[in-house]
């Protein structure tokens, strides 16, 4: 090298005339060619371990820590010959300089920010972590990102875009307060509006489309169209069931979609699913006939009954009444539940109300069909007692089949006020089969037929002319009931006691007492006795006889059972 420097340059710098020697520049300032606070350029020219030596072009090289040099918070990224910027914090006393390349970045980002801002462009940053009220994103300088401009929704997984690099907008910043605020909403705000200017003019009711689902409510979904957002109503995502959205869809699942109706004045944009499809109900009649058997799966059960699905969009009713044969009521849910595959008939379609009646007993045998066979009339059968009423006794016969033994039927002769004076639940008894009503359901029994009928001996025990003598059970106006026999009573007609006339025997005879008479009348068909006192005179026998049957078509049941009976039978009829 000479005594004279010619020229020397330094990224732009030319300070040096010619003929200028070493001497003359080393003692000029003019040597000094960056001063504090300046951004400089600087080259590598040497990297120890802990330091890289650095040349700027002034009076001595500097050293910057490797720690300045990390790439990803660890690896360290520098070799001799990197060129790159450089702040110059402080000139030492000795001359040396103190150089920052992390202070040069920052003042480089701070310029770009500025720039950025004004042009109302974007800048690059990576999201490092969450932080009180939003993200901490690294554009060059920490910059805060709220939670309000992460998206155009609500972001549920917030960890998940940790690492994730995106474009940003810048919002405000204060450098003295090293304060940045960006926002990525910003920029998804002005594609979406894009794309919606474009949907706006492609959109047509009828159709088909594919987007993404943004959100899911209690009463539908919203699809994002790609610029606009349009509503799938609950009503309009199945033509089946639909408990609620959610157990179909999932948000940002893609779905095809197609277009019922496009308000262009609000923007608002219906959509359907179930339209893909054509209605199931068109066709039900053929695939599902009146009398055919298929199998439906149970997915809701009420008091009255379960409902079934056949297919998506078609249900049916199977009503509480046709589960079982048995006239005993269960509450469905004792016989199916929820999710279970069951076997059922169809037995009525009302298309136009979209209504099935479906029936799950008509698969089993009717065992009403077997009872004539199995149990013809007059059958002595036995079985326990199942239930007690003011009428009579249920017998248990078979499952689904109970007989009914009528108050009337329990006795020939016993008064039985109730028929739990004699008989218990569960208690096991024999009957003889009455009468069968196939088509009503009707099981009658009984059990006094178990034995003969005593008014038939009664008839020849007590011919008329037959003097008799009983107890008083019971006196009224019309006459005296008397005891025959135990089960066995007689009427003394008013007009039988005297041949004076008298108008009631009230207060004449007590109950209990015992009193003489003669039978004027017998008949085991009506099962009635007629006595008379008068009768009991010599020579009248057969006017008395003929005086009383004059006067039975007026006063009726001879006897306190036959007007029981009497009874009875009315409100059975």
């Amino acid at each position: 090298m000479g005594n004279n420097v010619t020229e020397i340059k330094q990224d732009g710098f030319e300070a040096i005339e010619e003929g200028m020697s070493f001497a003359e520049l080393f003692n000029d300032e003019q040597l000094n060619v960056a001063n504090v606070g300046d951004v400089v350029v600087g080259t590598v020219i040497d990297v120890s371990d802990y330091f890289a030596v650095i040349d700027i072009g002034d009076k001595s090289e500097s050293e910057i820590a490797l720690s300045e040099f990390k790439s990803d918070g660890e690896k360290i990224e520098v070799k001799v010959g990197d060129i790159f910027d450089v702040f110059v914090e402080k000139r030492e006393a000795e001359g040396g300089l103190r150089l920052s390349r992390e202070k040069a970045i920052g003042i480089k980002v701070w310029e770009d920010i500025a720039s950025i801002e004004e042009a109302d462009g974007t800048i690059q940053g990576r999201i490092d972590n969450r932080v009180k009220g939003g993200l901490s994103v690294d554009i060059g300088v920490p910059a805060f990102l709220p939670y309000s401009q992460i998206d155009l929704r609500p972001v549920k997984d917030l960890d998940n875009m940790i690492g994730q690099t995106f474009d940003f907008k810048i919002l405000k910043y204060n450098r003295k307060r090293n304060n940045v605020v960006i926002s990525r909403r910003a920029i998804l705000e002005a594609e979406r509006e894009k794309l919606r200017e474009t949907m706006r003019s492609s959109l047509i009711e009828g159709s088909v489309i594919t987007g993404s689902i943004t959100n899911i409510t209690d009463y539908g979904v919203f699809i994002d169209l790609g610029g606009l957002d349009g509503l799938c109503h609950i009503t309009d995502l199945s033509w089946g069931r639909v408990s609620h959205p959610s157990k179909l869809f999932k948000v940002g699942q893609e779905v095809e979609v197609k277009v019922l109706k496009y308000d262009k004045d609000t923007d608002k944009v219906s959509l359907g699913v179930k339209q893909l499809k054509s209605d199931p109900w068109s066709t039900v009649e053929e695939r599902y006939p009146v009398s055919s058997q298929t199998v439906g799966k149970v997915v809701s059960i009420t008091d009255y009954g379960v409902f079934a699905e056949l297919e998506e969009g078609v249900e049916g009713l199977v009503h509480v009444s046709e589960m079982s044969w048995s006239k005993k009521t269960r509450h469905p849910s004792k016989i199916v539940t929820v999710g279970d595959e069951i076997e059922v008939s169809v037995l009525n379609i009302d298309v136009d109300a979209k209504r099935i009646s479906l029936g799950m007993k008509q698969l089993q045998p009717n065992p009403w069909d077997l009872v004539i066979e199995n149990y013809p009339v007059g059958a002595i059968i036995e079985g326990k007692v199942k239930n007690i009423t003011d009428f009579g006794i249920f017998i248990g016969i078979e499952e689904g089949i109970d007989g009914l033994i009528h108050v009337s039927d329990l006795s020939w002769t016993e008064r039985i006020k109730h028929p739990s004076e004699k008989y218990a639940k569960s208690q096991t008894i024999q009957a003889v089969v009455l009468k069968i009503d196939r088509e009503h359901e009707r099981f009658s029994l009984g059990i006094k037929q178990l034995t003969p009928d005593p008014w038939q001996q009664t008839v020849e025990k007590y011919p008329v002319g037959t003097p008799v003598e009983g107890k008083i059970t019971n006196v009224t106006d019309f006459g005296i009931f008397v005891e025959v026999e135990e089960g066995i009573e007689g009427l003394v007609h008013v007009s039988e006691i005297s041949k004076d006339k008298v108008n009631t025997p009230v207060g004449m005879y007590n109950v209990g007492d015992t009193l003489e008479t003669k039978v004027i009348s017998v008949s085991a068909k009506d099962r009635k006795i007629g006595l008379s006192i008068k009768a009991l005179s010599a020579g009248n026998d057969e006017g008395s006889m003929d005086e009383y049957q004059k006067t039975q078509a007026a006063t009726g049941p001879s006897t306190l059972g036959d007007l029981l009976k009497t009874e009875l039978d009315n409100q059975d009829n």
